[in-house]
């Protein structure tokens, strides 16, 4: 102890001074080093309300339904997203899908999102009666496109 003390009373102030503070634990190691990046992008974690205009949607007011497109082949993949694949029925390439925009299907969707594209389905023309739902159609646009047929007109209505 006494040559510890003699020891540390030779150290200069100086010296002190510009030493390094140590660990306490001399065999803790950082798992990251200063020169290295963190491998997570920043913008990952940045608020992603700018998306909805991108998009054309509504943060407050979410669509209804999904149009689910497969776009890549389930070829080479794994058995988990096949069996997805197939029970959001999505077996043939190029063919829309309907489906609600809950939760359930939402996080099916996330495993499967590099296979197909998912858009929302826009009413721009409102939703359909029962009446109009035979004379409906989806353009590539995502839209549902109601055909109205037009009515024949009352003959009295023309004369007066």
């Amino acid at each position: 102890m006494s040559g510890l003390c003699l020891r540390l009373s030779l150290l200069s102030a100086k010296m002190l001074s510009e030493a390094t503070v140590l660990s306490p634990c001399a065999s803790f190691v950082s798992a990251r080093s200063k020169t290295t990046r963190p491998r997570i992008p920043k913008e990952l974690f940045e608020e992603r309300s700018k998306e909805h205009e991108k998009y054309g949607g509504d943060p407050d007011q979410p669509h209804k339904l999904h149009i689910v497109t497969r776009v890549r082949s389930v070829i080479r993949r794994p058995y988990w997203e096949k069996e997805i694949v197939k029970h959001l029925g999505l077996q043939k390439a190029h063919v829309p899908v309907i489906h609600k925009n809950t939760p359930a299907v939402n996080s099916q969707l996330k495993f499967v999102k590099h296979l197909v594209r998912i858009q929302p389905l826009k009413t721009p023309y409102g939703l359909p009666t029962e009446q109009d739902m035979a004379d409906t159609y989806i353009n590539s646009r995502g839209e549902l496109i109601i055909r109205r047929l037009l009515q024949p007109v009352d003959q009295n209505a023309i004369e007066s």
